[in-house]
């Protein structure tokens, strides 16, 4: 990804807009690429990596996906294509698929817990100051460095996490907080690689994980009093343990 350069303005007024088409997409790839990484994970643990149309298939999904979401967050003015190939655009992604430790994918989904608790920690909350952070580009034209190293941060981190959750590769998800200088040898330069975070950078990136972290603990409590209310009313209705209303039911999008 390259630095943060002039944007405009009025694609960043209606940026959400602009990004329905492609949000219906990502939608219907994402329910495909899910059925094709449960047919991947079988094929994983008896092959030692994943059969060939489910790594050509996720690792056109995942930069696709990316794409999109840097867009979204408002880090560069380039539309994503609607395709899996772009060698044109800004936003790549370089993934290896290869040999996996047959173990590691069959405890997947519980190794990667601490990941995915992590990166949503720190995407929900990006997402809780996003109304403020759509103002400063749309005032100032082009997203503030610092503003900037966090948000690729967060969108390397989250890529990582969906790379090693879809068995793309067997490295663990890692570097939250971005590279040191001269880490990365080898490969394209650009602002992202390696990603090398000043400290207002760094310091925004732990803003994000604090609101986050706030977010979910603001959001458990209130699930709690909406379930405890919900068993309050339901409770003498039917027959047998209370049965918890519809606000007692995590939304299937949580999860992910």
């Amino acid at each position: 990804m390259p630095k943060p350069g002039p944007q405009n303005r009025l694609t960043v007024l209606f940026r959400i807009l602009l990004l329905i088409p492609q949000l219906i997409v990502v939608w219907v790839l994402s329910v495909v690429a899910f059925f094709v990484a449960v047919i991947g994970w079988f094929g994983a643990l008896f092959l030692g990596r994943l059969p060939v149309f489910a790594a050509d298939y996720l690792s056109g999904y995942v930069p696709y996906e990316t794409r999109v979401t840097t867009y979204l967050m408002l880090t560069h003015d380039s539309y994503p294509p609607f395709r899996f190939r772009t060698p044109e655009h800004p936003v790549q992604v370089e993934l290896r698929p290869g040999e996996l430790n047959r173990l590691a994918v069959f405890f997947r989904l519980i190794l990667v817990i601490p990941a995915a608790v992590l990166q949503g920690l720190v995407f929900a909350g990006w997402w809780m100051v996003a109304l403020i952070s759509w103002i400063v580009v749309l005032v100032l034209g082009r997203m503030p460095e610092p503003l900037f190293e966090s948000t690729a941060a967060i969108l390397r981190y989250r890529m990582r996490y969906m790379a090693y959750l879809l068995m793309l590769t067997p490295a663990y998800p890692k570097r939250l907080f971005g590279d040191e200088p001269g880490e990365v040898e080898g490969g394209p330069v650009s602002a992202t690689r390696p990603l090398v975070l000043s400290g207002a950078g760094r310091g925004l990136l732990v803003a994000f994980l604090i609101l986050g972290i706030v977010s979910w603990g603001t959001s458990s409590i209130t699930a709690s009093f909406d379930s405890d209310d919900d068993e309050h009313v339901s409770g003498p209705l039917v027959p047998g343990p209370p049965v918890p209303g519809p606000l007692g039911h995590a939304s299937p999008d949580a999860a992910r």
